[in-house]
Parts: structure tokens; sequence; C-alpha cells
């Protein structure tokens, strides 16, 4: 078992050792690795295994993990696989999750955007005549759900480029956080959302609203996959609701809504010693090769991540027979197993084994670790600027930038 850091984060050591020197607080890294092959040896004793598995008893005993962990959530909300109530689950999600509003584009607007750019494919696929028998029957935060899957990718792309620019502060209010459940009417376009994103989850990050699509996924690993991504989905709507309200003190409100939106990355970041980059996408899931990813970096969407275990954590520690609990802390934990073709990294973060224990039900046996990569690099930042807090205050302070100067 290997848990260096430099192999992990696959970054030569002279780097990280570079990077010490930057920040200017020595034994940094070596206290992270140190905690985080703690927390495995901890949790490998939990579970009966030695502290040099390999990556077959890793896999086994962690995967026994994730299903009984699933089953519990599935008894303590009141569902099974025969019968998923999405009305359950949405509630359940709600009363766990940390976050309950923010600053979002009042609804009035989606009115406004679907009456001047009518939306054709979705009134031909719900058989409405116009735009105002629509919005007199549909609920409008279900119709911009479902949009991205009815309406071409050109009309979305103008229909952004016409409306989206316009809105000021003024257009935004505060209220609570929304989950909904798709009617429905929606199902073939709830059907083909799972077939393309392989979970039944979303957002409208602008709206404050979350939806989930009554389609059931019910493989073994999903739920608990999709629930934490439910949570996640709470911090992520609430986050941005946060630089919604910040920006809205400031010029240019819509240029730095529309980027926000869009998710921008700097494309070819020229970082100086002390620049941490600002990731708001995981970008291991659009390139692996991508040479940002070898840079020191934050990534928000990890944040939100953390802030989600930190809530089925939380949860588990209410109720222990669940078990939850025992992914506290390992959102950043990984290690080198030996394997049948040498030694493989394995993420013990509770979301990659989840999606990796999927993909093991489905024949394809992936080991996913890109949450766990990012989450290292959040921990490591975390740790010297103060704490998690102070990270998210930095990335909100330099998100327009697209980088934080630390030195």
């Amino acid at each position: 078992m290997q848990t260096n850091l430099s192999e992990i984060l696959q970054e030569p050591q002279k780097q990280l050792d570079a990077l010490e020197d930057v920040m200017g607080k020595k034994g940094v890294l070596e206290q992270i690795a140190q905690e985080n092959s703690e927390l495995m040896t901890n949790r490998f004793q939990e579970v009966g295994i030695s502290e040099n598995p390999t990556v077959k008893e890793v896999s086994a005993a962690f995967f026994l993990q994730i299903e009984r962990h699933e089953q519990e959530l599935y008894k303590k909300i009141g569902v099974s696989p025969e019968k998923l109530d999405f009305h359950k689950i949405a509630d359940a999600a709600r009363k766990m999750a940390s976050e309950s509003d923010g600053f979002f584009l009042k609804k009035e607007f989606g009115r406004q955007i679907l009456r001047q750019r009518p939306p054709h494919a979705t009134l031909a696929y719900l058989g409405y005549t116009d735009v105002e028998e629509l919005l007199r029957k549909e609920d409008i935060g279900e119709i911009f759900s479902a949009l991205r899957f009815i309406e071409s990718d050109e009309w979305m792309h103008e229909t952004f480029a016409v409306a989206y620019t316009k809105f000021s502060p003024k257009d935004f209010e505060h209220r609570p956080i929304e989950i909904r459940v798709l009617g429905p009417q929606w199902e073939e376009v709830a059907k083909k959302y799972v077939a393309k994103k392989h979970h039944n989850v979303s957002h409208l990050k602008e709206f404050g609203i979350i939806f989930l699509n009554p389609i059931a996924q019910t493989g073994k690993g999903k739920f608990l996959r999709d629930f934490a991504l439910l949570l996640h989905y709470f911090h992520e709507v609430a986050f941005y609701s946060r630089l919604f309200q910040k920006y809205a003190q400031t010029g240019e409100f819509q240029q730095k809504f529309i980027a926000l939106l869009r998710g921008d990355v700097l494309e070819n970041p020229q970082l100086r010693e002390g620049d941490w980059l600002l990731v708001q996408r995981y970008l291991w899931k659009e390139n692996p090769r991508d040479m940002r990813l070898l840079m020191p970096r934050v990534n928000p969407e990890s944040l939100h991540w953390w802030k989600a275990e930190q809530d089925l954590a939380r949860f588990g520690k209410e109720n222990p027979d669940i078990g939850l609990e025992f992914w506290d802390g390992l959102d950043a934990v990984a290690g080198l197993f030996p394997g049948e073709e040498g030694d493989k990294l394995i993420s013990l973060d509770m979301e990659d084994f989840a999606m990796s224990y999927v993909s093991s039900k489905e024949g394809k046996y992936e080991h996913f670790s890109y949450h766990q990569r990012e989450a290292l690099w959040n921990k490591i930042f975390a740790r010297y600027v103060g704490g998690y807090g102070e990270l998210e205050r930095l990335v909100i302070e330099n998100m327009e930038k697209g980088f934080i100067t630390i030195a």
C-alpha cells in the first residue's frame, strides 16, 4: 500500500516540494499524507482486511460497505428498489441538506424567456398550440428542466445568447431552494436524460431548482450514488446563489452571470508561483490529459461534494444503524494497491466507490478516482489557508479572475 501524495496526485515530488516552499508552511503535505494513511488503516481494520491488501481485497470489502449502507438508507427513508417514492426521497434530501435558500432569478422571467423564444419542439411534444397554453398548464420550473432534452442545441444557444444577457440584479429574489419531481408528462424526456447522464438528478442553478426525473435507477449502488448527488446539488445551487448575490453589488453583472452558468475555466492559464487555478468542472471527465490537471488548483465542485458527504456522515452519526459515518473523512484518501497488472490507484471517496461499484455490476470494472483527486487538492489548499470556510471565501472572492494568489 502506497499513500505518497506525489503518486496519488501524479505530480513530481520536486513540484510538491516547491509548492511547500512557496506557500511558506513546511510539513503540510507530510501531515496530510500521514492523516490519510491513518484513516485508511482505521477503515481497513473496521472492514477486516490487512494494512497491505490487494486491489481485489479493497474493492470487495468496500463494495460490501456501499451495498450495506445503501440498503440501510433505503429503509431509513422508507422506500425500496421495488417501490421508489420520489417525493419521499426528495423530502429526505431536503431535511438532510444543510443549505435551504438563496438568491435566484424570478420565475416570471422564465415565462418571459419562453414568450420571447417559443420552444416549438416542447410545444409539439406536449401537444400545445402556443406558449400561453404551455404556461397555463405546466410548471415553469419543470418546463426549463426539460428544455435541454427536447429543444435543439441551436435553440438553446440562441436563447441563452438572447435572453440571459439581459438580466440585472433587480430580476433576482431571495427564496427557498426547490426540489421538484418531474410529472409523468415528461417521462420520455426523463428517459433521454438518464440514458445520457446515467443518473436521474439535475438542477437549474439560476432558478434555484433541483429536479428528479422519476425514472427508477435501482441497480445496486445507484441509489446511494444519486442520493449523494442530490445533496451535492443543494450545496452547488447555494454556492452559485452567493456568487449571484456578490456580483449583484458590482458592475458587469450580466457578463459575470453568463460566465458562471457556462462554468468557465481559464483556457491557457499563465500562472506564477503561489497561484492556484480555479476549476469549476471535473476536467478529468472531459480530457484526462488536460494540462491544467498538472497545476495546483481548487475545485468548488469538489467543495460541494465534501459538504454533501459531510451531510451524509452527520446523518450516519445521528442514525448509527445505517453506518454512513464510515465514509467521513475519506473523500481525499486514496492509495496504490497491487493488482493483476501492477499497482493501481484506488480512491476511498464514497462517490468514487459507489460509481466503481455500479461499474462492477455492469461488467465494466472501472475504478473512478477523479472526485478524490480534486478533493485532495482542496484539502491541501484548505490546510494552507486555514480551513474549508476560508477556501470557500477565497473561491468566491476570486471566481471571476479564475485563480487565487497565495504568497
